[in-house]
C-alpha cells in the first residue's frame, strides 16, 4: 500500500468507526464557536439578528461536518491528516472569534476562515486520495468546484456591508446547502452517487452525538455561569433547576433511544451515504440550532424570571420547538415510522399552544419556561414509556 493510499481510514475492523483523539480535541474549537453564538444571539434578540445567527450558526455546522465527513474517510492518526484538523483547528478558532463581529468590522475575518476551512480541506483531501480509486477522487472534486463558486459569494459578501452582506452569504451558503442534494453535480464531470459516500456508520453517528453533547455542555456552562453572577433568591434558584432539568430532558430525547436505534441503523445498512447525508447532515442542524437558543433561553429566565420581551418569549418556546422537530424528524427518518413519533407531535403542539399565551403575558418568563421544560419532560416520559410497552408486546 503506497503512502497516499494509506492516508484512508480503514473499513470492516472493529475500530475502524473510532472517534479518535484528535477529533475530539478539534472538536473544542467549536466549544468556543457554540459559545459565541450563543452569546450573539443574546445580544442581538430580534428578527435581524436572529437570521444572522442562524445563517452562521448553519455556517459553522457546515463546517463542522464536512470535516466529519472527510475524517471519515480520512485515518486522523497518519500524521499528515493530524496536522490538517491542527491548520483546520487555527482557522477554526479564528472563524470563532470574528462570530460577535461578523457583520461588522470583521467581516472579512470570517469569511477567509470559513472559505480556508472548506476550500483547504477540500483540497487536502484531493491530495490524500490521489492513489486511491477515481470516483473517490471525482468526488472531491466536484466538491471543491461547488465550493469555490460559494468562496466567491462569502468573500463579496465580507467586501459588502449590512443587507448586502447578508444576502452574498445567504447566497454563498445556499450553494453549499443544495449541493449534496444535487450529489455535487458539474458540467463534464457528472454527479457523485452515493455509493461513492460509503461512510462508516459508526464514526459518523458518534460525531454527531458528540457534536450534540458539545451544545449541551455549553448550554450547561451558560447556567451554571449565569447563576453564579445572580443574588441568591427563590426565582434564581428555582429557574436554575427549570434550566438544568431542561437540558437534561433534551439529553433524554435524544440519547436514550433514539441515537443509539439510528448509530445501529446506519451502521448496519447497506447505504450508509443517504441516511448520513440526510439524518446526520442536514436534519441534526435542527437539532443544534434548537440546543443553542434553550440556552439562550434559559439566560434570560435566570436573568429576568417575572418578564421577558416578546422576543424573549419566542427563544424560550423556540428552542425546545426546533429540537423535538429535528428530532422527531431524525427518528422519523432513521426508523421507516409511518409518522414522526407521536410523542415528539403531541410536544410540538402543546409549545405551539404556550406560544399565543406566552405573548399575551400570561406567564412570567419563569413560568413558560417552567412549562416548557414540563413539555420536554413529558416527551421523554412518553417515549420511554411507548418503547418499553413495545418491547413487551414484541415480547
Amino acid at each position: 500500500m503506497n503512502p497516499s493510499r494509506s492516508l484512508l481510514r480503514g473499513r470492516g475492523s472493529h475500530d475502524s468507526g473510532k472517534v479518535g483523539m484528535v477529533e475530539l480535541f478539534f472538536d473544542l474549537v467549536f466549544v468556543f464557536a457554540v459559545t459565541q453564538l450563543s452569546h450573539s444571539l443574546l445580544a442581538h434578540l430580534s428578527i435581524g439578528g436572529a437570521v444572522q445567527v442562524a445563517l452562521m450558526m448553519i455556517a459553522v455546522w457546515w463546517v463542522w461536518i464536512f470535516t466529519s465527513w472527510v475524517t471519515n474517510w480520512l485515518d486522523p492518526e497518519k500524521i499528515p491528516v493530524r496536522l490538517g484538523l491542527f491548520a483546520l483547528m487555527v482557522a477554526g478558532l479564528l472563524l470563532s472569534s470574528s462570530i460577535p463581529k461578523a457583520f461588522t468590522d470583521r467581516g472579512l475575518l470570517f469569511a477567509g476562515a470559513y472559505v480556508f476551512m472548506q476550500v483547504g480541506r477540500t483540497v487536502f483531501a484531493l491530495w490524500a486520495v490521489r492513489d486511491a480509486p477515481l470516483n473517490m477522487t471525482r468526488n472531491f472534486q466536484r466538491i471543491l468546484v461547488w465550493l469555490l463558486c460559494s468562496a466567491v459569494f462569502w468573500i463579496s459578501g465580507a467586501l459588502l456591508e449590512g443587507d448586502q452582506r447578508l444576502a452574498c452569504w445567504a447566497v454563498a451558503l445556499l450553494i453549499e446547502l443544495i449541493s449534496p442534494s444535487l450529489y455535487f453535480w458539474v458540467p463534464g464531470m457528472g454527479r457523485s452517487t452515493l455509493t461513492d459516500w460509503n461512510v462508516e456508520g459508526n464514526h459518523m453517528a458518534e460525531r454527531c452525538g458528540l457534536f450534540v453533547i458539545i451544545a449541551l455542555g455549553e448550554s450547561l456552562l451558560v447556567t451554571g455561569a449565569t447563576f453564579a453572577e445572580l443574588p441568591l433568591s427563590l426565582d434564581g434558584l428555582a429557574a436554575f433547576l427549570v434550566a438544568v432539568v431542561g437540558s437534561i430532558a433534551l439529553w433524554w430525547i435524544y440519547f436514550d433511544s433514539g441515537a443509539e436505534r439510528a448509530h445501529h441503523r446506519i451502521a448496519s445498512s447497506d447505504d450508509p451515504g443517504r441516511q448520513a447525508r440526510i439524518a446526520y447532515t442536514y436534519l441534526h442542524v435542527l437539532i443544534v440550532a434548537g440546543i443553542i437558543v434553550s440556552a439562550v433561553a434559559d439566560e434570560l429566565v435566570l436573568v429576568h424570571p417575572g418578564h421577558a420581551s416578546d422576543a424573549g418569549i419566542v427563544a424560550i418556546i423556540a428552542g425546545p420547538l426546533l429540537f423535538l422537530l429535528g428530532s422527531g424528524l431524525f427518528k422519523w427518518v432513521m426508523n421507516d415510522r409511518p409518522l414522526p413519533p407521536f410523542s415528539h407531535v403531541g410536544g410540538l403542539v402543546l409549545l405551539l399552544v404556550l406560544l399565543p399565551l406566552g405573548l399575551q403575558q400570561v406567564f412570567s418568563a419563569l413560568v413558560l419556561g417552567t412549562l416548557t421544560t414540563a413539555v420536554l419532560v413529558l416527551v421523554a416520559a412518553w417515549e420511554n414509556l411507548s418503547l418499553r410497552s413495545s418491547a413487551v408486546v414484541s415480547h
